[in-house]
């Protein structure tokens, strides 16, 4: 009983789906957090490795915003008052 919510191009996007996109972007900005934090203290630490998964963080972000605006239904553009 899978929970199907359908969009305006008539595909359907899961809650599950959400929920994982959700789940990789938070793992990745605490990773890139982790890691920047990490740059702080007395061990060496990469600049290429950081900007690897700020890269990453960055990228599943997108993944996660794209497919909730794709799930959101269109919006009509307001005319301004006093127009028809």
């Amino acid at each position: 009983m899978p929970d199907l919510h359908a969009t305006a191009a008539g595909s359907t996007m899961s809650t599950e789906r959400l929920d994982d996109l959700r789940a990789q972007a938070r793992y990745a900005r605490e990773r890139y957090q982790l890691y920047k934090a990490k740059s702080y203290g007395p061990r060496p630490t990469s600049t290429v490795r950081m900007r690897e998964l700020q890269r990453t963080w960055e990228q599943a972000e997108g993944r996660l915003h794209a497919a909730e605006a794709d799930r959101q239904p269109p919006t009509t553009p307001r005319r301004p008052a006093g127009t028809s």
